[in-house]
C-alpha cells in the first residue's frame, strides 16, 4: 500500500538536493524519507555522506535501484537529478504508482520540441509531457494538488514570472514594447560539477553575464507570462555569491497607474499566498532577506509618467527557486498546510 506521506528521494549530493534533504528531514507532515543515490561511497546513513546533517537522525541512505522503490510503500519520488536522469526515471515510477515531483526541466514544457530546442536534448518522455503540471503554487495551486506528475520550474523563471503575471493578468503589459527581464544569481544556480567557470578564484570578485537569448528558462517564462519571444529581453548574470537571485523587470504600462495602484495589485493577486511577501510602495527586496529562506519578496519602484515600472524580485534559488518550492507543491499534494517544514 503506497502512503503519499512515504517519501523517496532520488538524488541528494547536489546543492539543490541537499537542500531538499534539510526541509524533508525536518518536515513534520511525513514519515522518514529515504534517500537514494548512484553511489553511497560506503556511507549507511545520510549522515555519513553529509556530517553536518549529524544529530538530524538516521536517514536511510541507499543505492540507486528503481526496484527497490517500487517495492517500498513510498508514495511520493523526489527527483534532485538532472534533466536527462529525469526523463529516464519519471515514467517509471509513475508506472509503479508513485506521484513523482522533477526538480529538474524535463518535464516544465507542453511541446517536446520545446524542451529540445532549448536543453539540446532528446525528449524520449514526449508521451508523458501532458500528464506534468508546472509546479508555480501561486498559479496552479488546485492542478498540483490532484497531479500524478510536478515539474518544478526554474528559479530565475519562478523569480520573473512572479513578477510578471499580475501585471499580465490585468492587462498593464503595453502591447508592443518590450519587457527586459534583468536576472543576477549566485554560484550555486550553476550546480555542483567542477567548471573552471565557477572556481573560486574565477568568480570571487567577478560579475559576468551569460547565455544571452539562449538561457534555458526563457521557454517557461514566456510559456507562463503569454509574452511572445519578440517582445522579451531575458539576461542572466552571475554574482560572487553562493546563492540568491534578483530580477529586475523592466515594463512599460499600458496605462498610467499610481504607486498605490500597484501595490493594491500585486497584493491582491497574492492575497493568502504566504510566501510571496509585497514590500510597501517604493521600497525594494533585497538578497540578504531571503537567503535561506522559502520566501520570493517583490517590490517596485514606478516612474513620476505612471507607465515605466521596474518590479525587483527576489528568492534563493535554492529555496523557493528549488527544494523550498518543491516542498511546497508536496504540502499541496498531501492537503496540509502550504508552509508546513518551510518556515
Amino acid at each position: 500500500m503506497r502512503d503519499p506521506r512515504h517519501i523517496a528521494v532520488i538524488g541528494v549530493t547536489g546543492y539543490t538536493g541537499f537542500e531538499l534533504a534539510t526541509l524533508l528531514l525536518r518536515h513534520p507532515g511525513i514519515g522518514e524519507p529515504t534517500f537514494y543515490v548512484r553511489e553511497t561511497d560506503g556511507a549507511r546513513c545520510l549522515s555519513e555522506m553529509f556530517p553536518q546533517l549529524r544529530g538530524w537522525g538516521e536517514a536511510s541512505l541507499k543505492p540507486l535501484a528503481l526496484e527497490a522503490i517500487a517495492g517500498s510503500s513510498a508514495g511520493t519520488a523526489f527527483l534532485a537529478t538532472p534533466h536527462e536522469v529525469s526523463a529516464e526515471l519519471a515514467p517509471r515510477l509513475l508506472d509503479a504508482g508513485l506521484r513523482v515531483i522533477d526538480l529538474s526541466g524535463a518535464f516544465r514544457f507542453a511541446s517536446a520540441a520545446t524542451y529540445s530546442s532549448w536543453y539540446k536534448l532528446a525528449a524520449p518522455h514526449a508521451a508523458r509531457l501532458g500528464e506534468a503540471v508546472y509546479g508555480l503554487p501561486e498559479l496552479y495551486s488546485e492542478q498540483i494538488k490532484r497531479a500524478k506528475l510536478i515539474a518544478n520550474p526554474g528559479c530565475y523563471a519562478t523569480s520573473v514570472i512572479l513578477a510578471l503575471r499580475p501585471l499580465q493578468e490585468a492587462g498593464l503589459l503595453a502591447p508592443g514594447h518590450t519587457v527586459v527581464c534583468d536576472s543576477k544569481s549566485g554560484a550555486s544556480g550553476a550546480g555542483k560539477e567542477p567548471r573552471r567557470d565557477l572556481q573560486f578564484v574565477e568568480v570571487d570578485g567577478n560579475f559576468r553575464a551569460y547565455s544571452m537569448f539562449s538561457h534555458r528558462h526563457t521557454p517557461e517564462i514566456l510559456e507562463h507570462t503569454g509574452l511572445p519571444e519578440s517582445q522579451l529581453v531575458f539576461s542572466t548574470h552571475l554574482l560572487p555569491i553562493p546563492r540568491g537571485i534578483l530580477s529586475s523587470v523592466y515594463v512599460h504600462l499600458a496605462k498610467i497607474q499610481t504607486p498605490e495602484d500597484i501595490e493594491a495589485l500585486f497584493r491582491k493577486f497574492y492575497a493568502g499566498r504566504s510566501l510571496i511577501r509585497i514590500h510597501r510602495a517604493g521600497t525594494l527586496p533585497e538578497v540578504q532577506h531571503i537567503i535561506k529562506t522559502n520566501f520570493c519578496d517583490i517590490g517596485f519602484a514606478l516612474h513620476a509618467d505612471g507607465k515605466r515600472l521596474v518590479v525587483v524580485s527576489c528568492l534563493d534559488n535554492l529555496g523557493k527557486g528549488a527544494a523550498g518550492q518543491a516542498v511546497q507543491n508536496l504540502n499541496l499534494t498531501l492537503g496540509i498546510e502550504e508552509r508546513t517544514g518551510l518556515v
